[in-house]
């Protein structure tokens, strides 16, 4: 399994675009040609419609308010990934009930079924955060971190092929983007999720593995607890299916540019769906 925090370090902050054009001056002139209901309309009338009132005063107020529209979206251009609202995080209430809690051994209730013989995934949907996204296979870098999914889509997750695919024995990881140069990526939102939702990964051989989130947890990178994290459950040979999906989050810092941590959320696999006229 990959050593240390997954994805290495994030190199670029979040650029939206510009905020669309400054609002423009409205449709009163369109407005007057409506008139009164149950009177003559303003057009029809000699000379169409008449003068605003103040007109004056009117006209000087909304060339302040477009300048100043302007003025804002200029900074908006210069200043918005600065202010951009950061991903959400995952709350203590979504972590395991007693810090450092290790992944080994029973758990009660959980409704697990047995794992699924290896077959690679296709896509991953998380319902919760309204993620539907196409997966890639992810290999090691030089310093034993995961390679980062490819950056010309942000509607792209990947897993880390030379481990346990999802679905099967063992822990499977799937990893993606929180945001990229352009705006939000794939797993953006992952911080927002909840214990009890689910994740499916749809696989090769036609089946999707459902699995049930336990937790979700969010961890500085100089101290990512790798053996926690990628860790199996219950003796060797008899673990159950369990899934990994990680993205950068931990807050942000504008000096380095890049990411903290990681939120990583904890799956084991309680369901698995078969295609119509397949039989369990």
């Amino acid at each position: 399994m990959p050593a240390g925090p997954l994805l290495g370090p994030r190199t670029r902050a979040l650029r939206p675009g510009a905020g669309g054009p400054a609002p423009g001056p409205g449709r009163w002139a369109n407005a007057c040609l409506r008139g009164a209901p149950g009177r003559t309309p303003f057009a029809s009338r000699p000379g169409g419609c008449p003068p605003r009132p103040h007109d004056s005063r009117h006209k000087t107020a909304l060339a302040v308010v477009l300048a100043v529209a302007l003025l804002a979206g200029s900074w908006l251009i210069e200043h918005g990934a600065k202010d951009q609202k950061p991903p959400p995080q995952p709350s203590r209430a979504e972590a395991f009930p007693t810090p450092g809690e290790p992944l080994l051994g029973p758990r009660r209730d959980d409704h697990a079924v047995p794992p699924l013989p290896s077959a690679a995934p296709t896509r991953v949907r998380i319902p919760g955060i309204q993620v539907d996204a196409p997966m890639t296979p992810l290999t090691l870098g030089p310093d034993g971190t995961l390679t980062s999914p490819p950056e010309d889509d942000g509607n792209l997750a990947g897993w880390y092929a030379a481990g346990t695919p999802p679905g099967a024995a063992g822990t499977a990881v799937v990893a993606g983007h929180v945001d990229l140069a352009n705006g939000p990526a794939v797993f953006y939102n992952l911080g927002a999720l909840k214990k009890g939702d689910t994740v499916e990964v749809a696989r090769a051989d036609a089946l999707t593995a459902v699995f049930t989130i336990d937790a979700i947890e969010v961890y500085d990178r100089s101290d990512f607890p790798s053996e926690k994290v990628y860790g199996t459950v219950g003796p060797p040979g008899h673990g159950r299916a369990e899934l990994r999906v990680i993205t950068c989050g931990g807050g942000f810092s504008a000096e380095a540019d890049e990411y903290l941590g990681n939120v990583v959320v904890y799956a084991h696999l309680t369901g698995v769906r078969h295609p119509p006229g397949l039989l369990s």
